[in-house]
């Protein structure tokens, strides 16, 4: 990919651009959390997005992704917005820069990303906290990786109309190659852990799937989340999230909330307990442990959130039947792929299963992503 992106870079611009590149992310554990004040769990992974980047001496900005094989000319004031979509989140990133005071001057650059599309990877993280870290390299910023995470994420919201939480935009800027992080998505406090399992694969399995009714689902499971922590602090004040909330503390109020709502919360809480117990497995160099609380999750995320479907479910069955250590749907639900811990002796098996068996019963095979945890945003010398 880096011998692509300089062919097209000296083509266009000639010689003197500097590399660097960010990661797309897995989340092993800790879904839904998010914005009810838990942990997640990410890291970023050995795909991602790479550009070869040069100051022009202008005021304008001309990209060129190999990946579209689309050129966007635009300058760097608010009204400036080019009308491309992929443009807009190199653009964002610009502007964010300025307003907190950063230098931004024209520049000229050529990317490429490896991160497949739709799995639910963020490339659009990777792409922010590439040209995030690059910028502030280049023009000498000296701006905090905790506020190029922010930078990232103010541009979905702002010129991508996502609105996203900081999780994807934090793991590929924070990203440890061996290391996965903690995040509490209340008070933004992180620590890393280690993740380089002897022994094991890591692989994403792609029922290339997504149903319509996921971003609707959404909403009406945050507002069930809020409706119990609500219920909660009633009798208890200090329960801000539902991450504050205790089980015990769900079951006095099971009696003048939904049920739905119950079942959401029952999930939440067990859930941020499950990326704690997972920390101290992996201290312990505990992966089945690891795997166990991954089969947890799935069976909490099917059965209490009800945001699998019958594709990943599929696929979760036949991990555990073929003896996969974990396996559990990754990310928001409704489609997508599982994610799996995978002993080095089974991953054959494995997969020339998932392949058959998910073609027999659907009409088509998933597609198989291995990932490895890495570094995230960085300058490639």
């Amino acid at each position: 990919m880096k011998n692509k992106i300089h062919a097209k870079f000296t083509e266009l611009f000639g010689e003197g651009g500097r590399f660097f590149a960010s990661a797309g992310r897995i989340n092993l554990i800790g879904e839904h959390t998010d914005y009810n004040g838990g942990y997640v769990f990410p890291g970023a992974i050995d795909k991602g997005i790479m550009a070869e980047i040069k100051p022009n001496g202008k005021n304008t900005v001309c990209v060129y992704s190999l990946d579209y094989d689309a050129q966007a000319i635009f300058g760097l004031e608010e009204n400036d917005l080019p009308d491309q979509q992929w443009a807009r989140y190199v653009f964002g990133v610009c502007r964010e820069t300025i307003k907190r005071g950063g230098t931004v001057k024209g520049f000229d650059a050529v990317f490429a990303g490896d991160v497949p599309l739709g799995a639910g990877l963020s490339s659009s993280a990777a792409l922010e906290s590439c040209f995030a870290f690059a910028l502030n390299t280049l023009f000498g910023n000296k701006i905090d990786p905790f506020e190029l995470a922010k930078i990232g994420q103010s541009t979905e919201h702002n010129y991508c109309c996502v609105m996203c939480g900081i999780m994807d935009q934090f793991a590929s800027v924070f990203g440890k190659q061996g290391q996965l992080i903690r995040l509490n998505c209340k008070t933004l406090e992180y620590k890393y852990f280690p993740f380089n399992p002897k022994r094991y694969k890591l692989v994403l399995v792609d029922s290339c799937v997504k149903h319509e009714l996921a971003s609707s689902a959404y909403n009406k499971r945050r507002a069930s989340c809020e409706n119990a922590a609500k219920a909660i602090r009633k009798n208890h004040p200090d329960v801000e999230f539902l991450s504050d909330a205790k089980r015990v503390w769900l079951e006095e109020v099971r009696d003048v909330i939904p049920e739905e709502d119950f079942l959401r919360a029952e999930f939440v809480i067990g859930e941020v307990q499950r990326v704690l117990d997972v920390c101290d497995a992996l201290e312990r160099g505990d992966y089945e442990t690891v795997g166990e609380m991954m089969y947890q999750t799935h069976f909490g995320l099917s059965r209490l959130y009800e945001v699998s479907c019958e594709e990943l479910d599929f696929l979760n069955k036949l991990a555990r039947k073929m003896d996969v250590t974990g396996s559990r749907v990754m990310g928001g639900g409704f489609g997508g792929c599982t994610i799996n811990l995978v002993k080095d002796e089974l991953y054959e098996p494995f997969i020339e299963a998932a392949k058959k068996q998910f073609k027999a019963k659907f009409g088509h095979e998933p597609k198989i992503y291995d990932v490895v945890v890495s570094d995230g945003a960085r300058e490639v010398k």
